[in-house]
């Protein structure tokens, strides 16, 4: 397994690119079930989850090419499509459970591998299958699989999911364009990658208002066409990279980022004596003093403070003036990076889903492993100003979610590099 290793040298200052958002793209590349004609994302980031959605979408059937170093997803769906989408593919993401609201609009049947085998229950798959039960779905759980089927196609309905889910919404956002009627989503996710997956839609000819709010209203259509879509800025891997130079001192200009991607996250960087500039180029971010701020924070459903931040934000609060609170209340089992961080010299308190952070001043490396994609990134950014040489194992997870970590850091003048292991 490959190792990267980090020395705390000093400022960063210069330019990182920002790539399109991983989890926009692995919502959009399954929209090209819902269309035989052509759908192309440009913009799309290079990443290991990408490449399973690709697999995945090549198992039932749908052509995928990639350009321009895999910047370019040109798919298309034209042949015969296969209504199966197997164990041995689904289970090494979550994220393939989003063929399951297409398949059904499409094909009227479908058969979906649960996530990693999962009961409904254990994971919130179960939102996904009241919401098509309600569309006139009929779904049953065999043998770890979801076998879903309509009697005459998906029938719009109103809907009220029981928690905010992202996954949920998008499934039911593609089921709705090609079912008969109006379907209404009520307490449906806000999160811009929503948005951007309504934009690609309408551009597909779907008919779709209110996404970007707690309702959403789809009118079905008969059919939808080819599109060309950007995938939107990925504003985790962007607040990561904010996060660089208030770790090391510096300046670094964060290319293609918007501040309303991550407000709530902004305010908090502003609390914690971080200084925000929005440009045309994009974010630029530098830190005000010599040491941060302790600030408290409380993980929430967009557009409150993303828990896809929330590993990343605890180590920079590990070298903060002061104690501060973190509450996860998105995810259970979210705080693994913690006693990591601790073999670094952190100090920190984890008392079920509240970690306590007292600041210390300085912090050293260490061998220490990555249990997860942020808690991965986040021992690389807290290797970044600790004093020594940081080996951050198992980096595996990292490569799902963040593409040529080593090359953007390094070129705003990070000690970092990747060990090939066997």
């Amino acid at each position: 397994m490959d190792s990267i290793i980090v020395t705390g040298n000093g400022p960063l200052n210069g330019d990182i690119p920002i790539a399109g958002a991983k989890n926009a793209c692995l919502a959009l590349m399954p929209a090209t079930l819902l269309s035989e004609e052509p759908l192309t994302l440009t913009n799309a980031p290079r990443l290991s989850d990408i490449k399973t959605m690709t697999a995945l979408l090549e198992s039932l059937g749908a052509e995928v090419t990639k350009m321009q170093d895999g910047k370019v997803i040109a798919m298309a769906s034209h042949g015969e499509i296969s209504p199966v989408a197997d164990y041995d593919i689904v289970r090494k993401m979550r994220a393939s459970n989003l063929v399951l609201g297409p398949l059904l609009a499409r094909m009227g049947h479908a058969v979906v591998s649960l996530p990693g085998g999962c009961a409904i229950g254990a994971r919130p798959m179960d939102l996904h299958v009241d919401a098509l039960t309600a569309m006139g779905a009929e779904i049953e759980l065999k043998e770890g699989y979801l076998h879903a089927k309509t009697n005459g196609g998906l029938k719009g309905a109103v809907h009220e999911l029981r928690f905010a889910s992202v996954g949920a919404t998008e499934n039911v956002l593609m089921a709705a364009t090609l079912a008969k009627g109006t379907t209404v989503l009520k307490n449906a996710a806000r999160e811009p990658e929503i948005v951007d997956l309504a934009d690609c839609l309408r551009k597909m000819g779907a008919q779709i208002e209110g996404d970007g709010t707690s309702t959403i209203e789809i009118q079905g259509v008969d059919r939808l066409h080819g599109a060309t879509h950007p995938v939107v800025t990925d504003r985790i891997e962007l607040g990561t990279y904010m996060l660089a130079p208030a770790f090391c001192g510096g300046e670094v200009t964060c290319l293609g980022g918007r501040i309303d991607l991550i407000g709530a996250f902004c305010e908090k960087l502003d609390a914690a004596g971080i200084e925000v500039t929005e440009c045309a180029r994009g974010l630029t971010v530098k830190r005000r003093g010599d040491r941060i701020k302790a600030v408290d924070i409380v993980t929430e459903p967009f557009p409150g403070f993303p828990t896809d931040l929330q590993a990343q934000m605890m180590a920079l609060l590990c070298l903060a003036d002061g104690t501060s609170v973190l509450e996860e209340k998105i995810f259970e089992n979210r705080f693994m990076h913690a006693p990591e961080l601790v073999r670094m010299g952190a100090n920190i308190d984890v008392q079920g889903g509240v970690a306590t952070v007292h600041g210390v001043e300085k912090m050293k490396g260490a061998p220490v492993m990555a249990t997860d994609l942020r808690a991965s990134v986040s021992l690389i950014l807290a290797g970044l100003a600790a004093e020594g040489e940081t080996i951050v194992n198992r980096v595996y997870h990292l490569d799902r979610g963040y593409e040529r970590v080593e090359e953007k850091l390094g070129n705003v003048g990070a000690k970092i590099e990747r060990i090939t292991g066997q």
